[in-house]
């Protein structure tokens, strides 16, 4: 009797501090983002496109509608138990070129400088209605027809 409350004991104190170890607050680092040193190494009105890759490293994308700059962009997220992480700092660094990919223009934005812009999926609608397996298997029973039973000649009966 003594040894089973010694074990009882002590799984309960294993999932107790599992379960606090599974609350503690976690953070995760996303992207990257050029120091001042390093974007101090550009110079405007002369680096190209491939030497700014060359000082700082590729982009983590460049311009969305016509390739006009590159944006390096870092976040900075916080875990908490089984809540929502959520997203406590993001540096966002763009570099602007001209028509010639000449470098003209270095801006800086964090995310106090913005609001925050969710991201959303979208789908379109392909009008097919699906309510599971039970109900696609019934709406299905009266849509056999002779051509598509199986025969003999067909390897099927």
């Amino acid at each position: 009797m003594k040894t089973q409350s010694k074990v009882i004991k002590y799984a309960v104190m294993g999932v107790a501090m599992l379960s606090l170890a599974a609350c503690a607050t976690r953070y995760r680092n996303h992207g990257y983002v050029p120091n001042a040193e390093e974007l101090a190494g550009i110079t405007l009105g002369v680096d190209t496109r491939d030497t700014v890759v060359e000082t700082i490293g590729p982009p983590t994308a460049s311009g969305v509608l016509d390739d006009s700059g590159y944006i390096y962009v870092r976040s900075r997220v916080k875990h908490l138990g089984p809540r929502r992480p959520e997203v406590v700092d993001r540096q966002i660094v763009v570099i602007g070129f001209d028509s010639r990919g000449i470098a003209r223009n270095i801006e800086k934005y964090a995310l106090e400088d913005g609001q925050f812009v969710p991201l959303q999926r979208r789908i379109t609608d392909n009008g097919i209605q699906t309510g599971g397996l039970l109900r696609q298997l019934s709406t299905n029973l009266g849509n056999f027809g002779p051509s598509g039973a199986p025969t003999a000649s067909t390897g099927g009966f």
